[in-house]
């Protein structure tokens, strides 16, 4: 009886926290402007796949930026060459990251620590090279490929319509942030955990360590692929600039600022991050150099990231508080 009320408490929880995230996103969505929202829920998204790698397999990737590519390109191919149903194409980008993903990762999940970062970035370099000089006559070079008026309008919520897609784009992160902690729960999250931390001791207990690294790339990178489509639908048009290795940090950093491993991190440290970027790009000009300074100050304080430190800190802070109130009528 003990366990069972210990069960329906985790459960009720579990869904009271997506709920209240999605009451809270859908509360910035009718206060704040709706392409500074779409531009987060797609990085929250984007940013997804990289907390799952670094937070559950400890693999820090810096070729976010091939599989948001693969995404986007995939997609962008349908919708100027073939149909114009953005959900198909949507479709058609989550099927091309999840082959691309299928096809790489037995080669780099075999690999660790700064390998697989180094052997990620060059993915990033030889795709953006493909798509920017390769493949011109197929991908346009840095002129890319524009569809946005070819698009077609969809049934229930228009993804043609910015503000329609506001509202899908909510729920397709939804959708990732329940999928995510469903893993977590279950016991591939845990062996993807315990591969991080004690891959011998995973794999003397009958787990096979390349096949959960394996699925958990391919996971994470379909969903990454997942991103870049949505950013092809949204803004109408790719280019090579999508997948730039210029930009193969980015993933990283909100992933750390966020919160590694944190389940609403992503959604945190898109938002703080997207909202530095147009607050402070509006001020001064170089506004890399602010935010990086910025970026290094907060890690120093909040070494777990926004996510990580400010509920503990809260809780704490409340806890002191009740004390005192005790005190006091003591």
């Amino acid at each position: 009886m003990t366990a069972a009320k210990s069960l329906a408490s985790r459960a009720l929880s579990w869904w009271w926290g997506i709920a209240a995230t999605l009451l809270a996103t859908s509360l910035c969505a009718v206060l704040l402007p709706t392409p500074f929202m779409n531009e987060v829920m797609i990085f929250a998204i984007y940013v997804s796949g990289c907390n799952f790698l670094i937070g559950r397999l400890g693999f820090i990737s810096f070729g976010q930026p091939a599989y948001l590519a693969i995404g986007a390109y995939c997609t962008a191919f349908y919708l100027f060459y073939v149909g114009t149903n953005p959900l198909v194409g949507l479709g058609v980008g989550v099927l091309g990251g999840l082959l691309g993903a299928i096809i790489i990762g037995p080669f780099f999940v075999r690999l660790r620590s700064d390998y697989f970062a180094m052997v990620n970035l060059a993915l990033a370099v030889v795709l953006f090279y493909v798509t920017q000089k390769l493949l011109v006559s197929i991908t346009g070079g840095d002129n890319g490929l524009w569809f946005l008026t070819q698009m077609q309008s969809t049934p229930l919520l228009d993804l043609t319509a910015p503000a329609q897609f506001l509202w899908f784009a909510i729920i397709v992160a939804t959708a990732v942030t329940v999928m995510f902690k469903y893993l977590d729960g279950t016991i591939f999250g845990a062996c993807c955990l315990a591969s991080r931390l004690n891959e011998d001791k995973l794999q003397f207990i009958g787990y096979d360590n390349f096949k959960i690294r394996l699925v958990a790339f391919i996971i994470a990178n379909t969903v990454t692929a997942l991103a870049g489509a949505m950013y092809a639908i949204y803004f109408g048009f790719v280019s090579p600039e999508m997948g730039s290795p210029s930009r193969a940090a980015e993933p990283v950093i909100v992933t750390l600022l966020g919160g590694v491993g944190t389940l609403a991190g992503p959604l945190i440290g898109a938002f703080a991050y997207t909202g530095m970027k147009d607050v402070i790009s509006n001020l001064i000009g170089n506004w890399e150099l602010f935010i990086g300074f910025l970026l290094v100050f907060i890690m120093l304080v909040a070494d777990q990231g926004i996510w990580g430190t400010l509920p503990p800190a809260a809780r704490a802070l409340l806890v002191h508080l009740r004390r005192a109130a005790g005190r006091a009528r003591n």
